[in-house]
């Protein structure tokens, strides 16, 4: 039986048992505490194969996160707009995140990979500067205070907010904690990589209120078993299981083979706890034409060569070994 039908078992579970609700963002119904397990053996990727999922769009969304980025016109550039509903102006706004440029999205899930809880402003500068860690060269201290997003910041040189801004992509690496890299250490040392506490976590109670939305999938754990054999379990609070999951899926298991390759291991399994699981009533219909086709076999990855530095990967080092066969596209509306 292919690990697919676990996917589709919950639709029908769901579908069949679900409680009804209205929340934030309208009605949905949901059953709470599941498991799904997914193999990465030899390459597998677990796609979906009764709908069409666009795992280049995923791709691309997971190196924005693993770049730390929190501007979605990074992802627009790309024709990625998974975040649009979430950036506009009215957005933003009802989240009382007025400051934030309209696109920015604060402190959210690669934010807290890479530099968790540092002080997050929507201009991208650091909220402490000094000639001694700042690494924009060529400035001459003088006093004063100028105000920038909201922020008071140290100010020297002549045109420091357009330099920085020029030349500062995200904090620098002192601030907040890498908890990418340091997984990555980890891992790449035999002694480290056999430890229970390889936690990513996204969820920081601190900046929630920062977030334009506060994070859905909020902890992956990963564990190296038989010396190489790397899997992740991924706690995810909430999930829609028309539009969010197989993309949820999908992205967690790039993670862990790209996680393999970069440190030297090989993709062994990737399991998925759903807490409040659910289907948007906009949903249903198209959930219930989707059940009722019978999965393929999951496409089958290379990672071509390794890079230096986890960011540097992009979509040109993904090689599909086995074709991705599947099903019609399924329209379902994105739901902010």
């Amino acid at each position: 039986m292919s690990e697919e039908q676990q996917y589709l078992d919950l639709i029908r579970e769901v579908l069949e048992t679900g409680e009804f609700e209205t929340g934030r963002n309208g009605a949905t119904r949901s059953v709470f505490g599941r498991m799904m397990r997914f193999s990465l053996k030899d390459g597998t990727l677990p796609l979906l194969t009764t709908k069409q999922v666009a795992w280049k769009t995923c791709f691309r969304e997971l190196m924005w996160f693993i770049r730390g980025e929190t501007d979605n016109h990074k992802l627009q550039q790309q024709n990625v707009h998974i975040w649009d509903g979430n950036s506009t102006r009215e957005f933003l706004d009802s989240r009382g995140l007025t400051n934030y440029p309209e696109g920015v999205l604060g402190p959210v899930y690669g934010y807290q990979w890479r530099h968790y809880n540092a002080p997050y402003s929507p201009s991208k500068l650091p909220t402490s500067i000094s000639p001694e860690n700042h690494p924009i060269p060529s400035l001459i201290l003088r006093s004063g205070i100028d105000h920038i997003c909201g922020k008071d910041i140290p100010y020297w040189g002549e045109s420091l907010v357009s330099t920085a801004m020029d030349r500062v992509e995200k904090p620098p690496s002192y601030a907040g904690v890498d908890q990418l890299q340091n997984i990555i250490d980890a891992l790449r040392d035999p002694e480290q990589r056999i430890s229970r506490r390889l936690i990513l976590t996204a969820w920081n109670p601190q900046q929630i209120d920062q977030m334009a939305l506060p994070p859905c999938h909020v902890l992956a754990q990963f564990r190296v078993r038989g010396g190489d054999r790397l899997s992740c379990a991924l706690y995810q609070r909430s999930g829609d299981i028309g539009l969010g999951v197989p993309f949820n899926i999908a992205s967690y298991s790039f993670l862990t083979h790209l996680l393999a390759k970069h440190c030297g291991l090989v993709a062994d399994e990737f399991v998925h706890f759903l807490g409040d699981a659910h289907i948007y009533e906009s949903h249903v219909e198209s959930l219930k034409m989707q059940i009722e086709r019978i999965p393929l076999e999951f496409p089958k990855i290379r990672i071509k060569s390794g890079k230096p530095r986890i960011e540097e990967y992009d979509l040109e080092d993904i090689e599909l070994v086995e074709q991705y066969l599947h099903h019609p596209k399924i329209e379902m509306n994105m739901v902010a």
